[in-house]
């Protein structure tokens, strides 16, 4: 092995460093690093009859509760909530949930901050509160770290600039500009407070989201599941796109893989929350743009 001629060695340092070397290296960065990171748990002695992980157990019932919660008391807006709450009978805080947001001449904006409340709650209070009382185990340990949330940042990078173009492109049809922004301003209406305040609510709604799906759900069940952890968590997260157009839940499969094996890597959310809110604001200025109303970007 050691009387390799220097041709061959020349030969092989090209080949490394070709377009075929460098598929292998993102292999090795993407893949190969990740799945070992997740799957360095110790192996069960031999001979030890398997038992069941209530931990990992409970973060799976945990989810589904999260998510029934989501489509039904959520997503089902503030009147089904109360109609819930008058049919166990708690009127009272049925008719102050109505009275709050029916009668206030800020309808539009209640109505979209009970949306982001409510995924908030569900996405990370909840999980939250699972993980300190019960586990007793530190958030951090599930993706709320800023110790490493910057590594690769390069990489993030990268998927902004190849979703960017694509943005930019969809925002001049006219289904995107009908749907963004979901606080749509009135004629003359400036953008404080309630344009504001909604896009900051949208953006905590993103950090819970990533929370929840890479952070609760990803280093919730690696010890068990190791690095297919990230496509049981792609699964529900594809199907909270559903409703939405087709091609955009096809794009959250992918999101879902990608931002989960960065999850793995650098095991923080924070940069998976920061691109989504980028892209989430982008889009919000992009139809505002169009609509003419932020001339100042003219």
């Amino acid at each position: 092995m050691g009387n390799e001629s220097p041709a061959r060695n020349a030969a092989a340092e090209q080949i490394s460093t070709g377009p075929h070397g460098v598929l292998a290296a993102g292999r090795k960065l993407l893949f190969l690093e990740p799945f070992r990171r997740a799957e360095q748990q110790p192996a069960p002695p031999t001979g030890v009859e398997p038992r069941l992980d209530w931990q990992v157990a409970a973060v799976f019932v945990v989810t589904a509760i999260c998510l029934t919660l989501l489509e039904y008391l959520v997503k089902g807006g503030h009147m089904r909530l109360a109609g819930y709450l008058n049919a166990i009978g708690l009127s009272w805080p049925a008719d102050w949930l109505c009275s709050a947001i029916n009668d206030s001449p800020a309808r539009r904006f209640n109505e979209l901050a009970y949306f982001s409340l409510g995924c908030t709650t569900v996405y990370f209070v909840l999980p939250a509160l699972l993980i300190k009382l019960i586990f007793r185990q530190r958030l951090s340990d599930y993706g709320l770290k800023l110790r490493g949330a910057f590594k690769d940042v390069w990489m993030y990078g990268l998927m902004l600039c190849g979703v960017i173009p694509a943005v930019i492109a969809v925002s001049f049809t006219a289904p995107f500009q009908a749907k963004y922004p979901f606080y749509d301003l009135e004629p003359g209406e400036p953008l404080w407070p309630y344009l504001v305040i909604w896009e900051l609510l949208y953006a905590l709604q993103f950090v819970a989201l990533e929370f929840f799906f890479r952070g609760f759900l990803v280093h919730g069940t690696r010890r068990q599941l190791g690095y297919y952890s990230l496509f049981a968590m792609t699964v529900p997260y594809c199907m909270i796109h559903f409703g939405k157009p087709i091609l955009e839940t096809f794009a959250a499969i992918i999101a879902g893989i990608v931002l989960g094996i960065m999850s793995l890597r650098t095991r923080s959310v924070w940069m998976g929350a920061a691109l989504h809110i980028t892209v989430a604001w982008l889009m919000d200025a992009l139809a505002l743009w169009h609509k003419g109303l932020l001339s100042w970007m003219r």
